[in-house]
Parts: C-alpha cells; sequence; structure tokens
C-alpha cells in the first residue's frame, strides 16, 4: 500500500501550477491526504476519479484545512478531535478500515514569538489522547504536517531555532511524549542519521541553499513497524513550500 502526504499549501493555487495532479497520477497513491487546503468542499477545483474524498475545512475561509483521498472506502469517518477550541479550524480527519485507522492532521504553528504555543500544547494533548484511543482498538497511521522538527538532524540550523515555533523545547517534547506512548516516526526509524528536508522557508532562498526542516510525518503505531518498506521525502517535487512525502507499508 503506498500513502501519500502533502501540505499543499493552497489546493487551487497548487492545481493551477498543474504539478499536483501529475505527481497524483506518476505515483498512483491508495491514500493520499492534504494540509492547508485554504477551500471550502464547494470550491474543490477537480473530481479526483477513482476516489472517495473527505474534506475538513475551517470556518473561518480561506485558512488551514485538510483533505484525503483514498481509493477504498473507509468504514468510518471522524472529524476533528474531542475538546477542539471553536471556531474549528478544520485540522483532523480519522478514517476507520478493517484493520486499522488513517489519520491526517495539520498541527497548529504555534507563531513568532511562541504567542500560540499555550494552545498548541493543548492541542498536542488533545491529539495524542485521540491516538492512544484509537491505538487500543486498531494501529494507527498518522501523517501531517506536525509542525516540529523533533532532533537536531531534522532542521538546517538548530542552534539558532530553540526559540523559535517548530523547534521549541515545549513542542519537540510533545512529540517525544507522543512516541513514548506507542508510536514511531518511521522516517527516522529507516533512516536515523539521513538529512533531508520537507519544509523550506520562502525568504532568502532558502530551498535553493539548503536551509530546511523535517516537519512532515508518517507516525505509526509500534506494531506496524514491520510492515513498514519505505518512508520516502520526495524533495525533489516543487509547488508548495513543503514536499510530499509518502509511506509504502504492507496492509494489503
Amino acid at each position: 500500500m503506498k500513502i501519500l502526504n502533502w501540505n499543499v499549501n493552497g489546493l487551487r493555487a497548487i492545481m493551477n501550477k498543474g504539478v499536483l495532479l501529475e505527481f497524483i497520477e506518476k505515483e498512483d497513491p491508495d491514500i493520499m491526504a492534504f494540509e492547508e487546503t485554504k477551500m471550502q468542499p464547494e470550491q474543490l477545483p477537480h473530481s479526483f476519479d477513482g476516489y472517495h474524498i473527505y474534506i475538513n475545512s475551517a470556518v473561518r475561509k480561506g485558512y488551514s484545512g485538510v483533505m484525503v483521498i483514498t481509493k477504498k472506502e473507509p468504514l468510518n469517518v471522524i472529524y476533528d478531535i474531542k475538546g477542539e477550541d471553536e471556531p474549528l479550524e478544520g485540522r483532523v480527519i480519522t478514517l476507520e478500515y478493517s484493520d486499522f485507522y488513517f489519520v491526517a492532521a495539520y498541527v497548529p504553528n504555534s507563531k513568532d514569538g511562541l504567542l500560540r504555543l499555550g494552545y498548541r500544547m493543548k492541542w498536542e494533548d488533545l491529539m495524542r489522547a485521540h491516538l492512544m484511543s484509537l491505538d487500543q482498538n486498531k494501529p494507527v497511521i498518522y501523517t501531517g504536517d506536525l509542525n516540529v522538527a523533533h532532533e537536531e538532524i531534522d532542521l538546517k540550523n538548530p542552534d539558532k531555532n530553540h526559540l523559535n515555533a517548530g523547534f521549541s523545547d515545549e513542542e519537540r517534547a510533545k512529540f517525544s511524549e507522543l512516541l513514548r506512548a506507542g508510536f514511531s516516526d518511521t522516517y527516522r526509524k529507516l533512516y536515523p542519521e539521513r538529512v533531508q528536508y520537507s519544509w523550506w522557508s520562502y525568504r532568502a532562498l532558502a530551498r535553493s541553499k539548503g536551509i530546511g526542516w523535517r516537519i512532515d510525518y508518517f507516525v505509526v503505531s509500534n506494531r506496524l513497524l514491520d510492515k513498514v518498506s519505505d518512508s520516502i521525502i520526495y524533495d525533489q517535487v516543487l509547488g508548495s513550500d513543503h514536499c510530499p512525502i509518502g509511506l509504502l507499508i504492507d496492509l494489503q
């Protein structure tokens, strides 16, 4: 099974560039998740033939949003997570299948100066509780823009970023707490010393200079690790400030 994820930073914008449909046609994913769709369901610019489509949009238009397309219809679909504040920001979709749960998320950014860190910490606790509850029933595949570089190897300039959103001690600790709860970062498990990034600032030609962060993940329940054959970062694919990531896993 091939599962893909991409923070597209505006679904309509990236489709106008032509790269998204070309990538989907080439990779032929069984499931694909998208973050920062920045649209309402009625604004979906393409039908994605052959896929069931599930969209969770923010109340605030042009902001946030997640979407999942899947060849196999799920048994159940859950939008959001318990305890999220109103207005809802369109951050989570959970699909239930016979043997696993698939969870796609756009984790809140703590913002410059860590102004939203308190909200982020609360949200992380709610998400971890959601994943742990699911995991008691079936194993979980969790993906998305998780907005954290967990280890120093996961960003170009760690020394300069310890007080910045995405690399604060608090955010990294929450990710560690999730891993201790029975989950694994598939990419780092397979490639403990490999340096690749999934996000680059639009400022100062960061991508062309190789100044990036790995903040997009496939995290799985530990009991699924032996079924994972690869965790991929498609860092040559352009079209967004993020690149796509992929998971190859034997679940069929």
